[in-house]
């Protein structure tokens, strides 16, 4: 009986960690495009910086040059 709560436990967290992978590798910035922009990680992080809103963070994005589908 041990062992089966041992394996259920094991294939649960193991079940658990390839969902989490998944959803994380999608990544969000792919979405994102710049002509003639900042470096997206620098204004990635000034934009998160300066505002609180998701509307504010387009705005200050898309004045460095990034735009978003």
């Amino acid at each position: 009986m041990k062992r089966l709560l041992i394996l259920a436990s094991l294939s649960a967290a193991l079940m658990t960690s390839g969902c989490i992978t998944v959803i994380d590798a999608k990544g969000d910035d792919d979405a994102w495009h710049g002509n003639n922009a900042q470096p997206f990680d620098a204004a990635r992080a000034d934009c998160d910086a300066r505002t609180e809103s998701r509307d504010a963070f387009r705005a200050c994005m898309a004045e460095k040059g990034w735009t978003r589908d």
